[in-house]
């Protein structure tokens, strides 16, 4: 087989140890610059690195496989080695999708793909149709979020690596499920990345959160760029994955004319094609920019839908008041905030941001852009973990309006999203943990999340130490809780609001524009118009009553029609809207509703 490696950094040689054995490499005068290939015998398994000048012995870039962690051995992977049970023809994005978040070292107290595998028919009874997975890069040690890791090539060992993965999407094709994996490209994990010492991966022109920039636009770019175009199709085509999410696009410095983003879309469709089978990618993105979703033809960069937080932080708002951070901007009138994000996508469209101190966003034409093009949430690893106590909407809500915030996802015009353990209420929290084997590290991030949260008034001891075990095991999931009595009835609302969702044409409907919205900020209720259907939402402790037809509050938007109507679910009991069209809703409960 041929192993090669870009080392434009290595001066004289390059040599492949491969199971112990030292053989030189020669230089590719193809006019690759940089490239360095020689031919071997290996199984495998077999263990293998590189050594640049005479150096240590460091793995391959593009590991497929690291057993004993980020800073061992690379091993040979036979990528045709895998015999496929599932004939898998895709599953794309439509009206009818609904995701769902999952991190492989909470899912299940194993923390492990196989394990996870075993619990993917609950949600394919449940009705989600695609699983997302946080990332499965190797990072350092067992545990941990996997936003710090290295080898973009390769699967977490202690996940199981590379076959546990295939076998975990096989199982999840036949239950019907799409797969799609969140991937990092704006930064790699400290520890363990020995990118820096082949080649320019990361450039000083540019800086994140995290150091130094990924190198997408100064020397040496086009390979850097080559190398994250491989691995994302390499995860599309080898393991059959269905889509990606690409975190934090923002965070990717890059100034040239043709972006890696649009690189990235193109290079998606082409190999969509290729393989016969719809393949897709997620943004995320705090831009508010519609051009993230936009086809390349227009001007945009062709991705095919992204999170959209402004709808999260809204409804965040609507039900917790809360009003630290960017959720000021929202609070001054939440469901103005929440109505605008339901039928505009964006809050931030242009208009002046408080805790930005500027104007942020840019409006989304709504005729011209269909509702799938964005996802919609309640909760999301992020808005949990980076709680100081990672404490979910069901530490701080009632079953009410639990029941409500699930209402608003799954009936609205986005595709939903899901984060697990959602749909029963779970009561875990979901905590920030790592498990960094370097000391220095280790006690720099327990420090920095320590003082962070200091500057919010938290003690020191009351945040949890991310190196803690017991952090992880806190945050991973209690199935015990889907039968328990409040749990279950949550549970049963989720999958009936999902049926609804996958029967009523009018909730699958792309068109933003048709979208109508209704409202009264001191009542504290909300309502919005799919097509023939009526959503409404009491937030308040009080009863409400909800003009869903004729007169409608000074500020609403359209509301409904005339004639009958009917009860298609209902959090609490309650009769259909009488002549007047005023439906009576209990308080914290939420009713959708049919004209007939």
């Amino acid at each position: 087989m041929l192993f090669e490696v870009w080392a434009p950094k290595a001066e004289e040689r390059v040599s492949l140890w491969l199971e112990g054995v030292e053989l030189p490499m020669e230089r590719d005068t193809g006019g690759l610059e940089g490239w360095w290939n020689v031919q071997a015998q290996a199984a495998a398994g077999a263990r293998y690195g590189f050594s640049l000048d005479g150096g240590p012995v460091l793995p391959d870039p593009r590991s497929r496989r690291q057993p004993d962690g980020p800073d061992g051995p690379s091993a040979v992977v036979d990528q045709d080695g895998h015999s496929w049970r599932c004939d898998w023809a895709g599953r794309p994005l439509t009206g009818d999708s609904v995701l769902y978040e999952l991190h492989i070292g909470t899912w299940t107290h194993a923390g492990t793909l196989d394990a996870a595998a075993d619990h993917l028919g609950e949600l394919a009874e449940l009705g989600i149709t695609h699983v997302e997975l946080m990332p499965l890069c190797p990072f350092p040690g067992v545990h941990g979020w996997g936003y710090e890791g290295v080898s973009p090539w390769a699967v977490h060992e202690p996940y199981g690596g590379p076959e546990a993965l295939k076998r975990f999407v096989d199982t999840a094709h036949g239950h019907g499920l799409g797969v799609v994996l969140d991937v990092v490209h704006n930064h790699l994990g400290p520890s363990g990345n020995y990118l820096p010492a082949f080649g320019p991966y990361f450039t000083e022109a540019h800086h994140t959160p995290w150091g130094a920039a990924v190198n997408l636009d100064a020397p040496g770019s086009d390979e850097v760029r080559a190398y994250l175009l491989g691995s994302a199709l390499a995860w599309l085509r080898d393991y059959r994955i269905d889509g990606l999410r690409l975190d934090a696009i923002h965070a990717l410095a890059d100034s040239r004319a043709l972006t890696f983003l649009e690189e990235l879309s193109s290079a998606v469709d082409e190999l969509s094609a290729e393989l016969d089978r719809p393949l897709f990618l997620i943004a995320e993105s705090d831009r508010c920019d519609p051009r993230t979703t936009r086809p390349r033809e227009e001007g945009g960069l062709g991705l095919h839908a992204q999170w959209n937080d402004d709808f999260h932080h809204a409804l965040h708002t609507a039900l917790t008041g809360e009003s630290h951070g960017y959720y000021a901007d929202f609070a001054r009138a939440p469901l103005a905030a929440l109505a605008k994000t339901l039928s505009r996508c964006f809050f931030h469209d242009g208009a002046y941001s408080t805790f930005r101190g500027r104007t942020h966003g840019r409006p989304v034409d709504v005729v011209r852009t269909p509702a799938h093009r964005f996802l919609g949430y309640a909760q999301t690893h992020d808005q949990i973990g980076n709680r100081a106590l990672g404490d979910r909407l069901s530490a701080m809500l009632s079953p009410g309006l639990m029941a409500c915030a699930a209402t608003l996802v799954l009936t609205g015009p986005f595709i939903p999203m899901l984060f697990m353990g959602e749909e029963w209420g779970a009561r875990t929290p979901w905590q920030f943990f790592t498990d960094h084997t370097d000391p220095d590290l280790a006690r720099a991030v327990r420090e920095g999340r320590r003082r962070e949260f200091a500057a919010h008034g938290w003690a020191a001891e009351e945040i949890p130490d991310p190196q803690d075990p017991a952090t992880r095991e806190r945050s991973c999931l209690d199935r015990a809780e889907r039968e328990r009595p409040g749990h279950a009835r949550l549970l049963a609302w989720h999958r009936e609001l999902i049926a609804l969702r996958r029967e009523q044409p009018d909730l699958a409907d792309p068109d933003l524009a048709a979208v109508r919205t209704a409202y009264d900020e001191q009542a504290r209720w909300l309502a919005f118009r799919r097509g023939d259907l009526r959503i409404a939402l009491n937030f308040a402790d009080v009863p409400a009553a909800i003009p869903l037809g004729g007169a409608r509050p000074r500020g609403a938007g359209e509301g409904g029609g005339d004639g009958g109507a009917r009860i298609l679910a209902a959090w609490e009991p309650v009769e259909p809207p009488g002549a007047d069209g005023v439906l009576r809703l209990p308080p914290q409960s939420c009713a959708v509703v049919a004209e007939t």
